[in-house]
């Protein structure tokens, strides 16, 4: 079942006295399902936040259609399934977390046992139990943002929609909500966040997104997405004296650890050839690590593509 869908979405702004125009999506297309970790991924400024605002009934598209749970945006029942964290959440100050948790448990009608359960296990799970009475104009900006988190699950949404949901977070508020995302999609539900950080899209995401300046570049799982292309090999090797200066000799060799020494080979047969060296040296072979294309690197190149056909399709000179 599609949980959302997004047909040719489009969003022009009119900027300034002159009303001039900003195209901030250009007709994107994608669809996230039931029960899976949708990353939506792109840099600042990309047009991801738009399209999140656009899907939670906050602004309206300039052409397309997109939908959740099979209803137009906006439907007042779709949205009672949403749980929703923007990008930077703004609450009542003078609340405390409870008070928040019981108006935003109140919205969704739940009963007041409900709200105090609901409330107190939420807290729990992001950290903010020693906070949970003070007032929410003394949190810090990562205290803040697991709030957020809180008060988007209070209503036990089907689907969870975060925007920059890590934003203001250390290492680990990072990954205790990495482990609150895996642990809803466990429970069944489905998770659509944004982010530029790709190391936690690696981690949890089933499939992504990846847009620039507006355009829709990829869709679909990271290991389709990503070159099955090994990039290079690096080998930790160690041997003993009489063969240890001529396999040193070798240019590939380029380091030394407390484990080995390092060897870096070009490719899959180039790193066979060495091993096979080793071997006949009386050597041994402590480690064998491929290296492939990573989400940094296609992120990298997606963005040097789109900016070289920029320049191509404007006619500025290369530099």
């Amino acid at each position: 079942m599609q949980v959302l869908k997004v047909d040719d979405l489009q969003k022009t702004f009119m900027r300034g006295l002159l009303r001039r125009k900003t195209t901030a999506l250009h007709g994107i297309t994608f669809a996230v399902e039931q029960g899976e970790v949708f990353g939506f991924l792109g840099p600042n400024g990309a047009g991801k936040t738009t399209a999140i605002k656009i899907l939670m009934g906050l602004i309206f598209p300039t052409g397309g259609r997109a939908s959740v749970f099979g209803a137009p945006i906006g439907d007042l029942r779709a949205k009672a399934r949403v749980g929703y964290l923007p990008e930077n959440p703004y609450f009542y100050d003078y609340l405390s977390l409870v008070e928040l948790l019981h108006m935003v448990g109140r919205i969704h009608g739940l009963d007041a046992r409900t709200r105090r359960t609901r409330a107190s296990a939420l807290i729990e799970q992001v950290g903010l139990a020693h906070a949970a009475k003070r007032p929410l104009r003394s949190y810090s900006k990562g205290m803040l943002q697991r709030a957020g988190l809180a008060q988007a699950l209070m209503g036990d949404p089907d689907l969870v929609v975060l925007d920059e949901p890590m934003s203001g977070l250390d290492p680990l508020g990072r990954k205790e909500v990495r482990d609150l995302m895996v642990e809803l999609r466990r429970r069944g539900k489905t998770v659509f966040f944004s982010t530029h950080i790709l190391s936690d899209a690696s981690m949890l995401c089933d499939r992504v997104a990846i847009i620039f300046r507006g355009r829709l570049h990829d869709v679909g799982p990271l290991g389709s997405l990503l070159s099955p292309k090994v990039y290079g090999v690096d080998i930790v090797w160690q041997a003993p004296e009489p063969s240890l200066e001529r396999l040193r000799a070798f240019p590939g060799v380029h380091a030394s650890t407390s484990e080995g020494h390092v060897y870096g080979a070009a490719d899959v047969a180039e790193g066979n050839r060495f091993i096979a060296e080793v071997l006949a040296g009386q050597g041994v072979v402590l480690q064998v690590v491929q290296h492939r294309q990573t989400l940094e690197q296609l992120f990298v190149h997606e963005a040097t593509r789109h900016q070289a056909g920029h320049i191509e399709a404007s006619g500025e000179p290369r530099t």
